[in-house]
């Protein structure tokens, strides 16, 4: 395929109103997805994918991780991965982590970002309460479904 209708493919998406657009064409798979703007004001240009078809690696089917079953955690729900990628405790380096074990969160609040091809996605709290445990270190790979937080609901 030609650099030049990858250009007009990229430029496509960035005007239009979709978020991402996936074209097959013989051998050549050629996927582009818009990033979203942080808080920080800063957005990464989408970038193209392009992979040869017989290269697209086939879908992992991740087993979930287990669900507490000592007693006391019995009370708790857990926070999980919706995605395979890498998770990242704060929004950079020199930031203070978006929690710790003890604080309270709200429905909405950002817990940690899990970084995917190269895309960083905010991985919200769905429900208020208190985080109790926190399974994954900073910058470690996580799979999809896979435990990230314990939070005792409210």
């Amino acid at each position: 395929m030609d650099i030049s209708k990858v250009r007009e493919l990229v430029k496509m998406v960035e005007d239009s109103g979709i978020e991402e657009l996936e074209v097959i064409h013989k051998d050549t798979t050629i996927r582009i997805q818009k990033s979203p703007t942080y808080a920080q004001g800063a957005a990464v240009a989408p970038a193209p994918v392009i992979l040869p078809a017989a290269a697209a690696p086939a879908p992992v089917a991740a087993a979930p991780a287990e669900a507490p079953v000592d007693a006391s955690r019995a009370k708790f729900k857990d926070v999980r991965s919706p995605i395979v990628g890498t998770l990242y405790r704060a929004p950079s380096p020199e930031s203070d982590n978006f929690v710790k074990v003890g604080d309270h969160v709200a429905v909405g609040q950002t817990l940690c970002i899990v970084e995917a091809m190269k895309v960083m996605n905010e991985i919200d709290a769905e429900f208020a309460g208190t985080i109790r445990e926190i399974l994954v270190e900073n910058g470690s790979p996580v799979e999809a479904e896979g435990v990230l937080f314990l939070v005792e609901p409210d």
